[in-house]
């Protein structure tokens, strides 16, 4: 079964994130095939990265932090991801840079696709999380979904936040049949690389 985690990356009061979250999760479990997790920084409250090696770095000792044991596990356990990331002043948070910062080997060779919001509907942040993903040896997919600044407002006013998202169906289609292609297809490739 492939599995798909769905990363939270926000963990603010009063969070958007976990609407759209909790809709495209939804989208993947509508599949058929698909193992949808949800990963919400909330629950991995990692410190932000201050171990002597980087995590690229061959031979590199252990993590002893249990969330960021916990937190890696989880990645390694995925075949594929779905970011859903905020755009704070033309970037992506900072729990969720330090996030993708703590791992290495378990992201390498696996699709990632992105969910965003905020100021230009969060396609900056996408942007740079594009170029991390990249030098994690993540493979980035094209499609995105970018939720209108409207629909983030209407959270934030108490309007119809679903009504917002349901008008991005077709483009969460799109993304998650892209991702789906990639994450099998490097899935099959890493298997066979061994």
């Amino acid at each position: 079964m492939t599995v798909i985690s769905v990363i939270v990356g926000s963990t603010r009061q009063g969070r958007f994130s976990e609407k759209p979250a909790r809709w495209i999760l939804q989208r993947l479990k509508d599949r058929g095939g698909i193992d949808a997790r949800l990963l919400d920084l909330r629950d991995f409250p990692m410190p932000f990265f201050d171990q002597p090696m980087p995590p690229a770095m061959p031979g590199r000792p252990p993590y002893e932090n249990e969330v960021v044991k916990k937190w890696t596990a989880e990645i390694a356990r995925s075949d594929g991801f779905i970011v859903v990331t905020p755009e704070y002043n033309y970037g992506p948070s900072a729990v969720l840079k330090n996030a993708l910062d703590w791992v290495y080997p378990e992201w390498n060779r696996k699709a990632v696709a992105f969910v965003s919001y905020g100021s230009a509907a969060g396609a900056r942040s996408v942007q740079q999380l594009r170029e991390t993903a990249v030098e994690l040896q993540l493979a980035p997919i094209r499609s995105s979904v970018h939720i209108p600044v409207a629909t983030l407002w209407a959270h934030f006013q108490g309007g119809d936040v679903d009504a917002g998202l349901a008008e991005l169906e077709a483009a969460a289609k799109t993304m998650i049949d892209d991702l789906l292609w990639w994450t099998r297809a490097l899935k099959t490739a890493r298997a066979t690389a061994s």
